[in-house]
């Protein structure tokens, strides 16, 4: 098996058993030099991504992959259709750093969630364990109105 890092609404617990049954929790760490930022500002609503950023860093849930789950996790996302990629990062923990992998967004940074995209991140990173200042500054982001 190989290691999954998941951010955005992906850190909620329950949406991850879902669309990996058979894939465990190993864990929690940051992504550092990484941001949480928006993808596809073109598009109704942008899409959570992550970028490099020297100074940031960003909150994710470590998933013993199961190739299955992996297999679905990839249609979900969207791979064969071109709108992610899957890169190798370096999640630092408690236990020292673990290579996994993730998905970001073949598409530009850009656009401004909506309010109820951040509470569902917020949501997410809550049941997925992420401490509280992580959890108010998703809650503090900028955001457009739902409308």
């Amino acid at each position: 098996m190989t290691l999954y890092a998941a951010y955005a609404t992906s850190l909620d617990p329950r949406h991850m058993a879902e669309l990996a049954p058979h894939s465990p929790v190993a864990g929690t760490g940051w992504l550092i030099g990484w941001r949480l930022t928006f993808a596809g500002g073109d598009i109704d609503e942008p899409v959570a991504t992550v970028v490099e950023d020297e100074i940031e860093q960003v909150f994710c849930a470590i998933y013993d992959m199961h190739p299955h789950d992996e297999e679905s996790l990839d249609t979900w996302e969207g791979i064969a259709l071109g709108a992610w990629s899957k890169i190798r990062v370096r999640v630092h923990t408690l236990d020292g750093e673990q290579l996994a992998w993730l998905y970001v967004a073949d598409a530009y940074e850009g656009g401004q969630p909506t309010a109820t995209q951040l509470a569902k991140l917020a949501e997410a990173a809550e049941a997925g364990g992420a401490p509280d200042d992580y959890v108010t500054s998703l809650r503090l982001r900028p955001c457009r109105s739902n409308d």
